[in-house]
């Protein structure tokens, strides 16, 4: 009986043990793990690891399981201290990127809020892993006399809002920098906000970039508006 192959049947049943937290049986080491010998060894291999006090079965007509001493056994001479190394650096360095995505999203959510608040029109921002849009303030913007009075006109602003796609499409067709610029009416590609002005930037922040901005009527305080924007981008510095 080969002790090699022991030990590869004892890796293979805490493998599955460890991904399932179930028992596990011969027929399913053979398959899954690609034995190339017949069940009666596989089956042998078992019986001996459990008579070893490797494994053992929990309850009558079930697999096997791992025990301390074949976790011992796995711990001290069966681990690839290099492929856990390489898996392990692979899933910090995913979890660190959602995580530093999960803070700027806060960041932003809150730099909108502030800056709609602020400028008393509609405040928006691009995610920065996940692109799409974010818009707060709508009442804002609907409490206009412009869009108040002209329910076509608020029915087009909110349908930009409904369809961020479009509007993610339109602010990467502008020619927006990292200086707060502004675009008046027609300037603004999408039909549906040319009724609007637009205050946009991009901003930079843990390595993501987007766009953070002011839509709201053309009669704006540009003056006003554009040094708040200025204003809430370095609060994302």
């Amino acid at each position: 009986m080969s002790e090699e192959r022991k030990k590869q049947v004892l890796r293979a049943i805490i493998k599955h043990f460890v991904e399932t937290a179930e028992p596990v049986g011969s027929h399913t080491i053979l398959i899954s793990y690609r034995f190339t010998v017949s069940p009666a060894t596989i089956r042998n291999d078992m019986l001996s690891l459990e008579h070893s006090g490797y494994i053992y079965q929990p309850h009558t007509s079930a697999g096997r399981v791992p025990t301390d001493k074949g976790y011992r056994l796995y711990v001290d001479e069966m681990i690839d201290h290099k492929k856990a190394k390489a898996q392990a650096i692979k899933t910090l360095d995913i979890i660190r990127s959602e995580y530093k995505a999960e803070k700027v999203r806060e960041q932003l959510y809150d730099a909108v809020n502030i800056l709609a608040r602020a400028s008393n029109c509609v405040s928006f921002a691009t995610t920065p892993d996940n692109p799409r849009t974010f818009f707060l303030g709508m009442s804002n913007i609907l409490r206009q006399p412009e869009f108040s009075q002209d329910t076509v006109r608020a029915s087009e602003v909110i349908e930009t809002f409904e369809h961020s796609g479009n509007f993610i499409n339109t602010l990467n067709n502008l020619d927006i920098t990292d200086t707060v610029r502004v675009f008046i009416g027609d300037e603004n590609i999408l039909p549906q906000t040319q009724s609007c002005s637009i205050v946009v930037s991009r901003y930079k922040k843990e390595g993501f970039s987007g766009y953070v901005g002011i839509l709201g009527p053309k009669r704006m305080d540009y003056a006003y508006n554009l040094a708040i924007l200025e204003e809430i981008k370095k609060l994302l510095k």
